[in-house]
């Protein structure tokens, strides 16, 4: 699995509602949907694709927590990143996977976002003899 990560602000914006120093221009996000819509079509085509989601914004998110069950509305100060979105992708190796991942650097964003822009690959595991740890 391929994880990406956004904050509220990049939520915002995509939303048309820009903070007091907005980072995003529309020209900014119409070449990130085009990068993603290539990248999606290259890895459907390559039949490595299993699927792929964006998620909601953060504000529209809930945690739960503790038992009896505490659920706190978002978004989260103490969080800067949240997770935006994921690829769940059949490869042979996680080599593979990574380098698929390591391509999401190819998108464009300004550069305060690019700069500290990251993704994650981790392996899903069908049994628990498969954590490897």
């Amino acid at each position: 699995m391929i994880l990406s990560y956004a904050s509220q602000r990049d939520y915002d914006e995509m939303a048309g509602r820009p903070g007091d120093a907005p980072v995003w221009s529309g020209e900014d996000f119409a070449a990130m949907g085009a990068f993603m819509t290539k990248f999606n079509q290259d890895l459907e085509a390559s039949g490595e694709l299993v699927e792929t989601r964006a998620l909601g914004a953060p504000v529209h998110t809930r945690r739960i927590s503790g038992a009896p069950a505490l659920v706190t509305d978002g978004p989260y100060a103490e969080t800067q990143e949240v997770l935006a979105g994921y690829w769940i992708i059949d490869v042979d190796s996680f080599d593979r996977a990574t380098e698929i991942a390591a391509r999401l650097g190819e998108c464009p964003a300004p550069p305060e976002v690019a700069k500290t822009a990251y993704a994650d690959v981790r392996p899903i595991i069908e049994h628990a003899s498969e954590i490897g740890l």
